[in-house]
């Protein structure tokens, strides 16, 4: 079946049908059902990629994820593919496990479907991917990574703010041994809030001292995390975990090693994911806005003017810390 067939059964032109299927707001009410009813009664499906390569605009955007087991990276693409959604866009994602030479794949992957836009949220960075979008002339937001220059813009949250908050907060309730459980360290965003939370430590207290244990970042990595911490003989009053997935497996651990949170030590998280709130105790942790991420993305990548071309764009977000049941008095 083809865009023809379509345009004659719907006694229309083939540039109607068109117009219709690409969401384009000319047609009529009455002319749009038509057609799509046509349309579905003949089960024809247009052939998205053909007509990009034909000189057609995609109406695609692409996503690459560090980690989509973990509830952050999840939400930040809802939020961006309900605003694509909104605006007749689709959206493709490609996961890399934290792997440079899968974000090498994920990047050519996308340039090959021709995407109108890809955001990039991502740890394990190679700044020369950033050269290689912008030859390929594809609007790009970064996530923490990369300078905004050309089609390509950035944002970026503010890391050493939050873990300062946390760090000082446990202070005032007289915590002196702090542990952070993280992950990956060699990586940028990961490894800035660890360089955080040292500095951090060092500048509270000349009495203040600390430990760092890293895993996976997964559910058993907060668990492998917390058992090195806790067999090392350094007993910590409290554990600052880099993320609040890897929070959710340090409180398991210390739950089933028999310790009480926060009576005995007090656990923190950062993002702020959903789970955070509903975890028993709740998770004190640092809100990073990952709706407004989405959202702020999918704006740059595909702008609502006349002129429709994306400007370099640097955005910075300052994390708040939000305290709740995981964290007492040391």
């Amino acid at each position: 079946m083809n865009l023809q067939e379509v345009a004659k059964r719907a006694r229309v032109s083939t540039a109607t049908v068109s117009r219709v299927l690409n969401g384009i707001d000319v047609v009529s009410d009455q002319t749009r059902a038509r057609v799509l009813k046509v349309a579905a009664e003949l089960d024809y499906h247009p052939n998205l990629h053909a007509r990009t390569l034909a000189g057609g605009k995609s109406r695609t955007v692409g996503m690459i994820a560090s980690n989509l087991e973990n509830p952050f990276f999840l939400d930040i693409y809802t939020a961006l593919e309900a605003s694509a959604h909104a605006r007749g866009y689709e959206v493709v994602v490609a996961n890399t496990g934290y792997d440079p030479a899968q974000l090498v794949r994920s990047i050519d992957l996308m340039i090959g479907r021709r995407v109108a836009g890809l955001a990039v949220v991502v740890s394990e960075m190679d700044h020369s991917l950033i050269a290689q979008l912008t030859r390929a002339g594809i609007p790009a937001v970064f996530y923490d990574v990369g300078p905004a220059a050309g089609k390509i813009s950035n944002i970026r949250v503010n890391y050493r703010t939050g873990i300062q908050k946390v760090v000082a907060y446990l202070h005032s309730l007289g915590h002196r041994r702090l542990a952070f459980a993280g992950h990956h360290s060699t990586l940028g965003p990961t490894s800035e809030r660890e360089k955080a939370f040292l500095d951090a430590v060092a500048q509270c207290s000349p009495t203040a001292c600390h430990l760092v244990a890293n895993a996976a970042d997964s559910l058993s990595g907060g668990r492998q995390a917390a058992r090195e911490i806790l067999s090392s003989g350094f007993s910590p009053t409290a554990i600052i975990c880099v993320n609040d997935f890897m929070a959710v497996g340090v409180l398991r651990e210390l739950h089933d090693q028999g310790f009480r949170v926060p009576v005995d030590i007090s656990v923190t998280g950062f993002d702020n994911i959903q789970l955070a709130e509903y975890l028993s105790p709740s998770l004190t942790t640092v809100h990073i806005p990952r709706a407004e991420i989405g959202r702020l993305a999918f704006d740059i990548l595909i702008p609502n003017s006349p002129n429709g071309d994306p400007q370099p764009n640097e955005t910075l977000i300052d994390p708040e810390l939000v305290v709740r049941e995981s964290t007492g008095p040391a």
